[in-house]
């Protein structure tokens, strides 16, 4: 006799739809209803409220933000912005294309790279027609995000191999005209709009599940209000974006493992995949599910690029002057979660992250006993990296050269950057299969009618950590959350 397989946790299960027939009433009616108030809700129901249809907005936390609120505010444009000509850089919609689709990942969809890429400038005034200001200002050091006023930075890996080969590099990180994070402020602005223009908002409103008529199309949805379950009808349609599941352990551990080695998830609390298991609930496939980001932002200081990040066996395994996101992947994946940058004294600063120095020596051939690697291993690996240093090329990993320089000032530290031993940021990247324009798609490819989708409830723009770049996550589902309301306020 075959034994019971063991029970799934609720929590990774399709959440089940109610049928139409067992509503008795309506506590609201409206054409479109949007579920979560992210970036990409935002952006959906201006775009709906735009096109004259009655739109809600449904929001569970007290006020709207998502995941966006929360994050530094970069958005990536291209193309030949206002602010990329005010600063110098000549881009054109062929550029970045030649760069997106490959920072957007091996899985992504070619038509949705395509889309962005020619609309970037149109999706650049979007943001400010809602009153996003930019300063026309390019902040010339390689952060995360500028901690000023200023706006545009190189984002990603556009200056790293071998994304340079690809495209010419180009900064394309715009982060709005404030100080510091500006994630707050995007949507402070979208939540002004969409009051002057008259769209709806209800806070503190959890949508339990979504509700479909007897031919499977999507009507509208299920929500507790002031502790009361109600139901609420969307004529035309729903969109969900309410983030990815970063949040929800079980559902990281069935679908991402990687990501569950990961010490400090980035969301809000409404990022458990709760919209995502809505959509599978009456069919909808959800792709992309294993990838997500995972980042230890080893720098500022910039001198720590020059340095080397090496695995327990004292070897180089990428260049360290990629994104830190595609470094991080590397350590993943290349290195088992374990690396350590080295530095030597000319190098080494006080990182953001506070990485723990767990040596310090005097020698190479110390500082490799001391770190317990295989003898010689970490002293060919610097010999032959400052052998060639000297002439600033590096032949193997092909470091920009204004990185290269000898590490030949005693003494020599090592910084861990290992999953269980620093601090490891992570979000998800997969999510419910879409067409470009927001409809949600079976596992047959069919369309589930009356449902869509955008955010990281999605599989978007980008979808995959050791490709991405800043800004992408913002760019990518507030145009794609645009295309869902136009969409689903166009729909019978």
């Amino acid at each position: 006799m075959a034994e019971n397989p063991a029970p799934r946790d609720h929590n990774v299960l399709p959440s089940e739809p109610r049928a139409l027939a067992s509503i008795d009433s309506w506590w609201g009616e409206f054409d479109v209803i949007v579920v979560g108030f992210g970036v990409a809700g935002g952006a959906a129901a201006i775009e709906v409220v735009r096109a004259g249809a009655s739109t809600l907005i449904l929001e569970r936390a007290t006020r709207g933000g998502g995941a966006t609120a929360l994050s530094e505010g970069t958005i990536y444009f291209g193309g030949g912005t206002r602010v990329q000509k005010a600063a110098g850089f000549e881009d054109s919609i062929e550029n970045m294309h030649a760069h997106v689709k490959g920072a957007a990942g091996p899985t992504a969809d070619p038509e949705k790279v395509r889309l962005y890429c020619e609309n970037s400038l149109e999706h650049f005034a979007f943001f400010e027609s809602i009153g996003v200001e930019f300063k026309d200002t390019y902040y010339d050091e390689k952060v995360i995000f500028p901690p000023t006023d200023d706006c545009l930075i190189y984002s990603g890996n556009e200056q790293a191999y071998p994304f340079s080969e690809e495209a010419v590099p180009v900064p394309r990180g715009h982060k709005p005209k404030k100080e510091g994070s500006a994630g707050g402020y995007i949507i402070e602005q979208m939540i002004e709009t969409l009051g002057a223009l008259g769209g709806t908002i209800q806070n503190e409103s959890r949508v339990q599940t979504l509700i479909e008529d007897e031919t499977g199309r999507v009507v509208g949805v299920v929500a507790q209000i002031e502790g009361n379950d109600v139901a609420i009808r969307a004529r035309r349609g729903v969109v969900l974006t309410t983030g990815g599941f970063i949040m929800n352990r079980a559902m990281v551990e069935q679908f991402a493992p990687d990501l569950a080695r990961c010490n400090y998830p980035i969301g809000s609390d409404g990022c458990d995949g709760s919209g995502i298991r809505m959509g599978m609930g009456v069919g909808g496939a959800a792709i992309n599910m294993n990838e997500g980001l995972m980042t230890t932002p080893f720098f500022p200081p910039v001198g720590h690029i020059k340095g080397l990040v090496v695995s327990q066996q004292g070897q180089r395994f990428i260049n360290e002057d990629c994104y830190h996101g595609r470094v991080t992947d590397a350590i993943q994946k290349k290195a088992d979660g374990t690396a350590f940058l080295i530095v030597d004294d000319e190098t080494y600063g006080q990182s953001l992250g506070g990485y723990q120095m767990v040596a310090v020596e005097e020698t190479i051939e110390e500082l490799e006993r001391s770190l317990g690697m295989p003898q010689g291993q970490l002293v060919h690996t610097f010999a032959s990296y400052n052998h060639f240093a000297a002439a600033g090329v590096d032949p193997v990993f092909h470091k920009a050269e204004k990185y290269v320089t000898p590490l030949d000032h005693p003494p020599y530290a090592a910084l861990d950057l290992s999953v269980d031993k620093s601090i490891w940021a992570t979000f998800t990247l997969g999510g419910l299969n879409t067409q470009p324009t927001g409809e949600v798609l079976g596992v047959d490819g069919q369309i589930i009618r009356g449902l869509y989708a955008a955010g990281r409830a999605s599989a978007g723009l980008t979808r995959s950590g050791s490709h991405y770049a800043s800004g992408m996550s913002i760019g990518g589902s507030s145009f794609f959350g645009r295309m869902a309301g136009k969409s689903v306020a166009a729909a019978d």
